[in-house]
């Protein structure tokens, strides 16, 4: 059978998704080793969006093939006994063959958190990224909006991405703020590797009044990574949510971490 599963946890102590070959810790092998002792075989598992070192996840969503006939409640309860406290099994949910946490997803969702106060976080360190100068979330949103649509965001892929070409769809793009936190939420139906990090780095620099929100656009015409902001630390970014076709019945599940 083919078994989707949802998945949570807190990347700041894993090198990462991806299993690695020099036994880093990543959260990959974590969830295989832990879903391999419930179905007493090997079992591996594809993954909706590899995530950086450091980056947190509320909405991942896996799926592997096994031979052992389990409860939806063993992939749950059960590997969460086999997890470390960092990782968490949070729903389950038999599939057809045809279903692909990867390929099959249509929009991913992922939020960025910013703590802009003058002091730096203590209880939230790793879990938010720290700007102590005035930020502007207005300017930060105004921004945004140009990048929504399907464009080439060349200017906002690192160098390692790996895809075949650069142009990606964003849904949505919101920045508002609470108090001290400000809240990138941004919506796509794909990502590029470091996509979020290079918008979040650029749209901070306008925040800061150091580009004009026309920047923005600028930068999208260039196709040039040298030309756009830093890329924002891991610390603060989440992937809250995958979204599938209604056909699969993958359980609604959407848990955006919000700091008061």
């Amino acid at each position: 059978m083919r078994v989707a599963l949802g998945i949570e946890y807190d990347g700041s102590k894993f090198c990462g998704w991806q299993m690695q070959s020099h036994g880093t810790r990543t959260v990959q092998e974590a969830v295989e080793k832990a879903l391999s002792v419930v179905a007493d075989e090997p079992v591996q598992v594809t993954c909706a969006g590899r995530t950086d070192t450091g980056v947190h996840a509320t909405g991942q969503v896996v799926h592997f093939d096994t031979v052992s006939s389990r409860p939806e409640k063993a992939w749950i309860m059960g590997v969460n006994a086999h997890l470390p406290d960092d990782v968490a099994s949070v729903w389950a949910h038999q599939v057809n063959d045809d279903f692909s946490a990867r390929f099959t997803a249509t929009a991913r969702q992922y939020r960025y958190v910013i703590l802009n106060r003058k002091a730096r976080a203590a209880i939230l360190n790793n879990r938010v990224t720290w700007r102590h100068g005035p930020v502007d979330e207005t300017a930060m949103h105004a921004a945004a909006q140009i990048l929504i649509g399907e464009q080439d965001f060349s200017s906002f892929r690192s160098a390692a991405c790996q895809a075949e070409h650069a142009r990606r769809k964003i849904h949505y793009v919101n920045v508002h703020r609470k108090g001290d936190f400000i809240y990138v939420d941004i919506e796509a139906n794909a990502f590029l590797h470091h996509m979020v990090r290079n918008i979040v780095g650029s749209l901070l620099m306008i925040g800061a009044g150091e580009k004009p929100v026309a920047w923005m656009a600028e930068l999208l015409l260039q196709q040039d990574r040298t030309l756009a902001g830093p890329t924002a630390p891991a610390a603060g970014l989440y992937l809250v949510k995958v979204t599938y076709p209604d056909e699969y019945q993958i359980p609604i599940y959407r848990y955006v971490p919000e700091f008061i």
